[in-house]
């Protein structure tokens, strides 16, 4: 290639990021450097390749649709990545399988905003509660949206933290998940005041008539603890969006489309000052939300654990539900990424080796809240109080609601043992069945331990049952289509994977051979080759290398001088 015409693409401020890609900066060559090169040529030609020469696969096949052990797929190439993914956004025609799944998500969110509507018209009485059970389904799903975010938290910041290299492909959705599962989640406590108008006063705020809430309360713990998870974990998600927006601007052929994305990227022009600070507050972040996967659950846990109510006062229930929160994330996880990486094409990004991680967590997971099941169990018979043993044997175990707590201990205690074995930790159909069955589990889980310790008082006159109206229903399924209408629409307009994390990844293991990928691209002794779009490589002397063709973290070691 002409080294001008290299040189000319430095200079060109409209360089598409990726385009022509030096790899590092040539090292001095000695007279044995340039005679084994002679070899290499010659060994070429007679058809073998010596092991000094990498392995370069061929680019012009599609290996999304291959699976792979590896943490990346074979053939990959710092351009193909960044048009493997942006091209899903950018390039991709709706399908009829998207058209039918957010025409239905939109149904579902016409079916909640009736039903919220009726709501706040006529008053909770339309749902199921009455006088022994004050917290149904509004609760029951406050909690269980609440868990479901908690996976793309720990994907997103404590593996991050640990080093884990396998999260960078499926950090970007669970991080955008976690954020649509609290949005379904704040709506249930709003419903649940009655007086829906007056939801400020959960806020301290001053007012003439000297209103404060009860910070002794947990659920005003609540307030504080979800509004600033929510708060964190947009800011975590928005900051690791900006080179991947800036990567979507330079793109995009479409004005609007460039403005949208331009205004999004807050300016990043992919110099040594942005990765530098994006770094800092990016592992800052990383750090704030570490503890608030710990805390926010922990604070839900006691709504519960504060009550002097048998089956809720037990010192168990933080951990209980922090791990329970996790299980159910990660269950999550599982059911989006497994058809997304099939529609899109994905699966040499999102690969068998992250499909089987989020087993492995889940199982670990599983099994600290079958644990707590058994610490339940136990507590009810070791305490020798009437009242608890009650409550677990005589009310959970065969009292009215016994199918939903034999139910949930076969879906969360008993179905992910499957998970031991590799065959099953390895099969799509096994995967996605278990994520769903443990979905349900974690659902009567919220629904067992609600109702079954409040339907029965400790005065037998002001028992009652509990059921679920219609309205119940209608809005359950309604914050579904609340949740699927928000994550397609993610899927539409946003890069679903972190463009500029993968990249690193890429550079990492192309250079070191970390994580059981094969280094296809090139090793560091090959300095100097440069990579073009058509996977070819060329020979140069050294030069600049085009801001935005370099991955996260290598930009700005290797910027040129003066171009910060």
């Amino acid at each position: 290639m002409d080294q001008n015409k290299l040189q000319g693409a430095d200079l060109n401020p409209t360089a598409v990021p990726g385009d022509i890609i030096d790899v590092t900066a040539r090292q001095k060559r000695g007279g044995a450097s340039v005679e084994s090169e002679g070899n290499a040529q010659s060994s070429t030609r007679s058809g073998t390749r010596p092991p000094s020469v990498p392995h370069r696969p061929e680019t012009g096949y599609d290996t999304g649709q291959i699976e792979t052990y590896d943490v990346l797929g074979q053939g990959l190439t710092y351009e193909s990545l960044t048009a493997k993914v942006s091209d899903v956004v950018l390039k991709r025609r709706v399908s009829w399988g998207f058209a039918i799944g957010l025409a239905t998500a939109l149904a579902l969110l016409a079916v909640l905003g009736m039903s919220v509507l009726y709501a706040i018209l006529m008053g909770v009485g339309i749902w199921g509660v009455n006088t022994p059970v004050g917290w149904g389904f509004d609760i029951i799903n406050f909690v269980w949206w609440i868990g479901i975010g908690h996976a793309g938290t720990l994907i997103s910041a404590i593996l991050l933290l640990l080093h884990q290299n396998w999260r960078t492909s499926i950090n970007r959705f669970a991080e955008a998940m976690t954020l649509f599962a609290v949005a379904c989640a704040g709506l249930y406590p709003l419903l649940h005041l009655g007086r829906h108008q007056y939801f400020y006063w959960m806020m301290p705020f001053p007012n003439t008539m000297a209103l404060w809430p009860n910070f002794r309360s947990p659920l005003v713990w609540d307030v504080f603890a979800v509004s600033t998870y929510a708060t964190v974990s947009l800011t975590f998600w928005y900051v690791g969006l900006i080179p991947d927006l800036a990567v979507m601007r330079d793109r995009a052929t479409h004005p609007f489309a460039r403005r949208a994305y331009g205004a999004l990227s807050l300016g990043w022009r992919n110099s040594a000052k942005h990765w530098d600070r994006y770094g800092k507050i990016y592992l800052l972040l990383a750090g704030i939300s570490t503890p608030l996967v710990l805390s926010v659950h922990s604070t839900i846990a006691f709504d519960f654990a504060y009550g002097v109510v048998p089956g809720w006062h037990s010192t168990i229930f933080p951990p209980y539900f922090v791990a329970g929160a996790v299980f159910a994330g990660f269950a999550m996880v599982l059911i989006l990424a497994i058809p997304m990486r099939a529609l899109y094409g994905l699966k040499d990004l999102i690969t068998m080796r992250h499909l089987e991680n989020c087993a492995k967590v889940m199982l670990a997971t599983g099994l600290i809240v079958f644990y707590g099941y058994i610490m339940e169990v136990f507590f009810g018979w070791y305490s020798a109080n009437k009242y608890e043993s009650y409550m677990t044997f005589n009310n959970r175990m065969f009292g009215p609601y016994a199918p939903s707590y034999w139910a949930l201990i076969f879906c969360n205690g008993i179905a992910p043992q499957i998970l031991w074995w590799k065959k099953m930790r390895t099969s799509i159909p096994v995967l996605f069945g278990v994520s769903l069955i443990v979905s349900v589990g974690m659902f009567l889980e919220r629904f067992v331990i609600i109702v079954t310790s409040l339907h029965r008082e400790f005065i037998p006159a002001r028992w009652g049952m509990y059921y679920p109206t219609f309205w119940d229903w209608s809005t359950y399924a309604g914050t579904f289509g609340l949740f699927f209408t928000l994550f397609l629409l993610f899927c539409r307009f946003m890069p679903v994977i972190a463009i500029a994390e993968m990249k690193e990844l890429l550079h990492h293991q192309s250079h070191h051979g970390s994580g059981g990928h094969d280094d296809h691209h090139v090793e560091q002794g090959n300095v100097g080759d440069v990579e073009t779009l058509d996977g070819t490589a060329h020979s140069s002397e050294p030069r600049t290398v085009p801001r935005g063709a370099l991955p996260a973290g290598v930009a700005a070691i290797n910027a040129p001088s003066g171009s910060a």
